[in-house]
């Protein structure tokens, strides 16, 4: 077990200003407070925090974070409070080890809603500081380490958490070395017999290939030097669950497996990592459509590298790592780099760059718990993002957009900005008009056409890759759908007091006050989602119950306009009982749902309003300013079996400036078939006139609208 003295030591190696005082309270008191405490191995349980605290050394953390590593199980597993630590370490400590006792309680292997609200909880408690998550993947990790002393079945969930949350979390925060072992260790665990015989073959690969690393490490290094080139070449063998993952996703077994080794050359510039690319293209051959430039377009933790595939010494393939001595730093230590201690300097207060793009990401995924969406939703998301790669596009002023794989224009506008997204109406690719469905692909230009008033369709949910796009379309449309049912429930309001003859416009504000509602569109949202009927406010407000008397169609006061299919009102028709302007109709109010308009007459309607007469909603036609709306038709046609039918009914169509939406042949004879059309007209005028149309063709003998 480390000494007090040595862990001073190692933070003094790279911090000269420590505060020995500091740690060495903190190493007494977490000493002192664990006690007589044992872990799973015999081992004092103080030796826990101690090895958690040298992990973050390594990291070259500051002070407060490595004293809160030594602190971090006092308040969960000990007598300490949280009130005791701020007193002897300051509020900031206090308010870390606080933060990792929350996250101590938290269990991400469970039933999807539980598991995303851990997740929610995680976030928020490294939002205000990211040391919070810093301090828990170290401890994660040394738990890992010595997951063999913990009981059998309680192993596996501990190495799934650690798959599914900390192994990602570690990778988005750029902490590729921490990534990679708790991925190996978490693989040994949920996939031992995977693992064995992946190890297994790798030995034979290293028996039968032999020096092949020294030999490709010598190569490299001789000829950078012969070009002037200052490097450090190592090479190394992948990982088990590396090559696992890689044989999962390609569908092919390990003897197919191909680039089993990596290399890495650091180098001093920039400048010389494109040097160095160039000699090494120059020494083997590289294979087509397996070169990325991170250092151009990083990706979104920040990871900026080279990577190019190469077919080496006897035939075997290796993949080739270029980057400068700074870039692998942030490469391995992520956001933990930007703590680093330079010239004997500390970070002020000990905090995190917040400007990284790692912590971009965390603020960003913090985001959507604003959005209010389910926990099981916003988990999904999470994951999603956790374990996507980046797909870089640009938008015409230059601006670079990380995206997932598989995002469309509508995820690109989105991640614009929400209001970009909103009021999205089309994008060009490239220069080119495309559908907002398209698929991005890297390099791609986007230009996001916009128009002000415009609102995204709830179809966009399903079509949105990103988290951030889908969290703010179910917000558009939640304010969207909230603004309806006010307008519709004001409406409402209105009508009844135009039904009842009353004269002195009864306030809905005050019936909103009396019936504890914030303000009158609370009380118009409640009437027009049917919480609450436009009786029950008038009640409120003092006037007479409602007498009863069943609505007459035509004959109750102010009907509700319909404007067709662009309605600022939560309307619906009936899909079986279609309907166009021109035609008699009737609305039923139902729950959550507003108005579903009917024929007058249609059986559905009948039924409902026998069951609840105030469901009956008076409703008209109103087609000012929708000169242009089509609405859908059924037609039958009777007609001839003749070559030339289906093209004299488009012409007869056409002529009438109708269009034709669908054509079923539902029945053919020798003589005779029967059609059955779909055909989108202005109102019952301009059906009149299309059916008489082709009533007139020689080939139709009959022609009649039908009711679906």
């Amino acid at each position: 077990m480390m000494r007090q003295y040595e862990l001073v030591e190692r933070v003094a190696a790279y911090n000269p200003n420590v505060d020995e005082a500091l740690l060495n309270r903190a190493y007494v008191y977490s000493m002192t407070k664990h006690g007589g405490q044992k872990r799973a191995s015999g081992d004092p349980y103080f030796s826990h925090p101690l090895e958690v605290a040298a992990i973050l050394t390594q990291m070259r953390l500051d002070d407060s974070t490595i004293a809160t590593a030594l602190l971090h199980d006092t308040i969960e597993d000990t007598d300490a409070t949280r009130a005791e630590i701020d007193q002897l370490f300051g509020p900031r400590i206090g308010k870390l080890v606080e933060g990792l006792t929350k996250i101590g309680r938290l269990d991400f292997v469970s039933q999807a809603d539980k598991q995303g609200e851990n997740l929610r909880k995680l976030l928020l408690a490294v939002a205000d500081d990211v040391r919070v998550l810093l301090v828990k993947l170290a401890d994660r990790l040394h738990n890992m380490r010595t997951i063999h002393w913990v009981p059998v079945h309680k192993r596996g969930r501990i190495a799934q958490e650690t798959m599914e949350v900390y192994a990602p979390l570690a990778g988005k925060m750029g902490i590729f070395w921490m990534r990679e072992e708790l991925e190996h260790l978490a693989f040994h665990v949920l996939h031992p017999e995977e693992a064995a015989v992946i190890e297994a073959k790798l030995a034979e690969r290293r028996a039968a290939v032999g020096s092949i690393l020294a030999e490709i490490e010598s190569e490299l290094s001789e000829r950078l030097r012969l070009n002037d080139l200052a490097a450090v070449v190592t090479g190394r063998e992948k990982k088990p669950y590396s090559i696992f993952a890689k044989m999962q996703r390609k569908s092919i077994n390990f003897d197919h497996l191909s680039d089993i080794y990596g290399f890495r050359i650091l180098v001093d510039t920039t400048a010389d990592c494109y040097a160095a690319l160039g000699v090494v293209h120059t020494i083997w051959q590289s294979v087509p459509g397996r070169f990325k430039d991170h250092i151009s377009t990083p990706k979104q933790n920040g990871y900026r590298s080279i990577h190019t595939t190469l077919v080496g010494p006897r035939k075997q393939r290796i993949e080739l790592q270029i980057r400068t001595h700074e870039m692998h730093r942030l490469a391995e230590y992520g956001i933990a780099a930007h703590a680093f201690y330079k010239d004997g300097t500390s970070p002020r207060h000990g905090e995190l760059a917040r400007d990284s793009e790692a912590y971009a990401w965390l603020r960003h995924t913090i985001e959507l718990l604003s959005d209010g969406g389910s926990s099981a939703e916003f988990l999904e998301h999470t994951k999603l993002e956790l374990f996507q790669d980046r797909v870089y596009c640009f938008t015409p002023r230059g601006k670079l957009i990380a995206l997932p794989p598989g995002a469309t224009p509508i995820d690109f506008a989105y991640q614009v900005h929400t209001d970009v997204g909103n009021t999205c109406t089309g994008c060009r690719i490239n220069g080119h008009p495309r559908p907002l469905v398209t698929p991005l692909q890297n390099g791609d230009e986007v230009e996001i056409l916009c128009k002000e008033g415009a609102h995204p369709p709830s179809a966009w949910h399903a079509l949105a890759v990103t988290g951030k796009a889908r969290a703010a379309i179910r917000r558009a449309n939640r304010e969207q759908d909230r603004r309806k049912f006010v307008r519709l429930g004001r409406q409402l309001f209105e009508n009844e007091v135009v039904r009842r003859g009353l004269t002195d416009q009864p306030s809905l504000a005050l019936a909103a006050e009396r019936l504890g509602h914030s303000d009158a569109d609370s009380i118009a949202y409640a009437i027009g989602s049917s919480q609450i009927s436009a009786g029950e406010a008038l009640l409120a407000l003092g006037y007479e119950p409602d007498d009863g008397v069943p609505p007459v169609l035509g004959k109750n006061g102010a009907a509700v306009k319909i404007r067709g299919h662009a309605e600022d009102l939560p309307i619906t028709f009936a899909p079986l009982h279609p309907t166009i302007p021109g035609d008699r109709i009737v609305g039923i109010l139902q729950p959550g749902e507003g108005v579903t308009i009917y024929p007058a007459g249609a059986n559905e309607a009948m039924a409902a309003v026998a069951a609840d007469p105030h469901c009956w909603v008076d409703v008209s036609w109103d087609l000012s300013g929708a000169a242009g709306t089509l609405y859908t038709a059924a037609v039958r046609v009777v007609a001839s079996n003749r070559p030339t039918v289906f093209a004299e009914i488009a012409e007869a169509l056409e002529s009438e400036d109708a269009d034709l939406g669908e054509l079923t042949v539902v029945m053919k004879t020798p003589d005779y078939r029967e059609l059955s059309l779909h055909i989108e007209v202005r109102d019952s005028a301009h059906l009149s006139r299309v059916l008489d149309r082709l009533r007139g063709l020689t080939t139709v003998a009959e022609a009649a609208r039908t009711s679906h």
